[in-house]
């Protein structure tokens, strides 16, 4: 059901452009104007150059930064700054970190996974998974980029799902006691470490032992899309010979779904607009939800806030139950699910998550209009939406706890899409490790 293709990966060449630290960056969608202009400056190999450069005064089609990350990628290439790996590798690649929010002196965690090149499939088909839905203008800009360039800067993360861990094992076996090809500790002081894997016999065993597993996308809905629609462009143009080509596949990391390396976050909502005062509030949630107050003084915030958080998760694991927190009212509040409004055993995945029932049942109600509802902020972290409404950048926050992966599996095997912003798959690949840049 999945074709895993061994590819020749396009790395750094550290002896060219020194410290890898220096010209990686994190995914181009969690970048900010600032965080932008800050790796553009860091160093003149940065990949921002490629996969998100700056805007100029007077670019139009003929020149923009789509035209000059295809030139600066030229130049690296003839410079030696990147160079192809000479055989087919799968890419093992591994990423110790400390969860986020995670209390002090929590453990670190270890994600595995693999990068390689996966043929494309249509969405359809019951071999690739979504999961999101996607914006077009997302989906354009990286067209733009991917017609200039012709390569993958970005590794779409994708899941699979082997309880035995036939594949990792398979890797790890193929380099056993020998040293990381690359290994440092990022910005984030997480460690990233990267083998590559050559062996024939290892390559093939591991590409047969997925052929029979679908793939979920966790993270790169809009450049999937965007590399099936650049294959449809490229089909379009003729002029290649039949055959597999190098556009009918993308890049991808590959991790297993039972990984306990794998982290999702919840993404909780904070609305801007005016929301009625908590009496109120009581009257228009307590047929729905059983409430549970929390209140708080000055003095004891901090303790209260840790309390109200250690319910909402407890009994968050076996009930849909969210955070509401109000500018101006000195409580937090627990709103559990009552029986009677939970999903049945019969309804679709979809309808089950918690994020459905937050959007359905109180977002809906709340912030009725999609002005409303387009003003809502969002974030991962817990105290950032309540301390928001504490100082006044919002009106009330909605907490909520994060989807499990086997949510996300079941709504994706039923072929639906969660609501937008629902999950949050941590910690992100970094880009410019190993590039995937195609042959014709």
């Amino acid at each position: 059901m999945s074709t895993i293709i061994p590819f020749h990966g396009t790395r750094y060449d550290t002896t060219v452009v020194g410290d890898v630290t220096q010209v990686v960056a994190p995914p181009y969608d969690i970048i900010d104007v600032a965080g932008q202009k800050a790796l553009h400056d860091r160093h003149p190999h940065n990949i921002i150059r490629l996969e998100l450069g700056l805007d100029q005064p007077g670019d139009g089609p003929a020149h923009s930064r789509y035209t000059r990350a295809a030139s600066t990628l030229r130049d690296w290439l003839k410079s030696g700054a990147l160079k192809r790996d000479a055989q087919p590798t799968l890419y093992y690649h591994t990423i110790e970190y400390t969860a986020p929010y995670a209390p002090s002196g929590s453990p670190t965690k270890t994600l595995k996974g693999f990068l390689a090149t996966v043929k494309l499939e249509a969405l359809d088909s019951g071999h690739i998974y979504p999961h999101e839905n996607t914006r077009s203008a997302a989906k354009t800009d990286r067209l733009n980029l991917l017609e200039a360039c012709k390569a993958n800067f970005s590794p779409i993360w994708s899941l699979y799902s082997d309880p035995q861990g036939e594949v990792m094992s398979l890797l790890e076996g193929a380099f056993k006691g020998k040293s990381a090809t690359i290994d440092f500790h990022d910005d984030e002081g997480f460690r990233q470490q990267l083998w590559a894997v050559t062996d024939p016999a290892v390559l093939k065993h591991a590409a047969d032992a997925l052929r029979s597993k679908p793939l979920f996308i966790a993270d790169g809905h809009h450049r999937y899309e965007t590399a099936l629609n650049y294959q449809k462009l490229r089909r379009q143009q003729g002029g290649l010979p039949n055959g597999q080509h190098s556009y009918d596949a993308v890049l991808m990391l590959l991790t297993a779904l039972e990984d306990p390396g794998l982290t999702v976050l919840p993404t909780h909502r904070v609305t801007t607009t005016p929301l009625p005062p908590y009496d109120h509030m009581q009257s228009l949630l307590g047929a729905t939800f059983d409430l549970q107050e929390f209140p708080f003084t000055a003095a004891t915030q901090t303790a209260t806030r840790t309390k109200f958080i250690e319910a909402m998760r407890s009994a968050g694991r076996t009930i849909p139950v969210f955070g509401l927190a109000l500018k101006g009212d000195n409580r937090y509040v627990t709103l559990s699910l009552k029986a009677a409004h939970r999903p049945s055993a019969q309804a679709s995945p979809r309808a089950k998550l918690d994020v459905s029932l937050l959007q359905q049942l109180i977002v809906a109600l709340l912030c009725p209009t999609p002005q409303e509802q387009e003003a809502i902020l969002y974030t991962k972290d817990d105290h950032e939406a309540l301390d928001w409404v504490a100082k006044g950048a919002g009106s009330g926050a909605l907490l909520l706890n994060a989807t499990k992966v086997s949510e996300v599996q079941a709504v994706a095997t039923a072929g639906e899409r969660m609501p937008h912003k629902s999950t949050y798959f941590f910690p992100k690949p970094l880009t410019g490790l190993v590039i995937n840049v195609m042959e014709e």
